[in-house]
């Protein structure tokens, strides 16, 4: 009888300590990513970044708690979640990839939060930087410039179409604008009509909405219309890792003009199959981001806002460039 009440005490301070520990990951502050949409795998690896930040830190006072609209299309949604988080309790940090900057920049006017806000992976607009401490994600002028330099040097001018996202998502625009001022020569263009001897065709640039199969069909449509098309410049990866397959179909078409640089390819990203793509020689080149360490670092990041420390603004992760050639190496690890 004396060994079973041991027994039953025993049992009585583990559940003691359960509910005390469930109240405890309960009233721990968030620091809160909202990304674009959850049915983009580049998000996804932000996700993985947050996670690993989490387990590291489990002892830390805060969570990493990773949120976005289920569809990357859903610029509304996205919204409404930003101004969601802002007014609960337990956010102690926000970090936001905007899919529309305006909209997003209303949402957090709209808050008035109390709490660090900052962007990630897409920034705001420039009249809207004071609405956020710090952006931390690629520098994305310089990602389409080396997507500008790639295609250069593969081919001395012609007729090119960007491929872009969402018409109202920095990010993406300051790529294009990297791309024009590379083929250029020039600053500023908003779109190209012979400088360096490139020229935009009609119809171009084509906005997807961050929608892969939506892209590939993008691109088999200009190539119909303009089968004497020299360039593409895709400024987000979503054909090539939203859509592989029919990405395959379509440039199996073009094997022979892309294989003789008549028509070069140039994307951004090398997350899924992209990397496989380059080395099947689909795509000239590939200019990748570090969405795993955007992820990983933005905990660390709102941490130090909370705390009132310096933070740099803006904070930049790195670049991973890959050819056919260098397609084993070119990652990261």
């Amino acid at each position: 009888m004396q060994g079973l009440n041991k027994t039953l005490l025993g049992l009585a301070a583990v559940a003691a300590m359960g509910l005390a520990a469930g109240p405890a990951m309960a009233q721990k502050k968030q620091l809160v990513i909202v990304v674009k949409g959850l049915d983009n795998p580049f998000f996804e690896a932000i996700n993985q970044g947050c996670q690993k930040w989490n387990k590291e830190n489990a002892n830390s006072p805060y969570h990493c708690f990773y949120t976005g609209p289920a569809s990357t299309s859903d610029e509304a949604g996205e919204a409404q979640i930003v101004g969601d988080m802002l007014g609960k309790s337990d956010t102690a940090a926000i970090a936001i990839s905007p899919s529309n900057a305006p909209l997003i920049a209303n949402a957090i006017r709209a808050a008035k939060p109390k709490v660090p806000v900052m962007t990630l992976d897409a920034d705001l607009k420039k009249e809207d930087a004071g609405l956020r401490k710090t952006y931390l994600g690629t520098d994305n002028y310089l990602m389409g410039f080396r997507l500008g330099e790639y295609l250069k040097k593969a081919k001395k001018g012609g007729t090119v179409c960007l491929i872009l996202g969402n018409a109202a998502a920095d990010n993406i625009l300051r790529r294009a604008a990297g791309t024009r001022d590379a083929l250029s020569g020039q600053k500023g263009l908003d779109r190209l009509k012979g400088e360096g001897g490139w020229t935009e065709i009609a119809g171009c640039p084509v906005f997807t909405n961050d929608d892969g199969p939506r892209g590939v069909q993008a691109m088999s449509d200009i190539l119909t219309a303009n089968p004497k098309l020299d360039a593409f410049v895709i400024e987000g990866g979503w054909p090539l890792f939203g859509a592989p397959q029919p990405y395959r179909q379509l440039t199996d078409q073009y094997k022979a003009r892309i294989a003789s640089k008549e028509l070069v390819i140039v994307a951004a990203d090398t997350i899924g199959e992209e990397v496989a793509i380059a080395k099947e020689g689909r795509v000239e080149a590939l200019v990748g981001q570090r969405p795993f360490e955007m992820g990983y670092k933005a905990p660390s990041v709102m941490i130090a806002l909370i705390e009132g420390k310096k933070v740099d603004d803006p904070v930049f992760t790195g670049l991973d460039e890959c050819t056919r050639e260098t397609a084993d190496t070119c990652i990261q690890k």
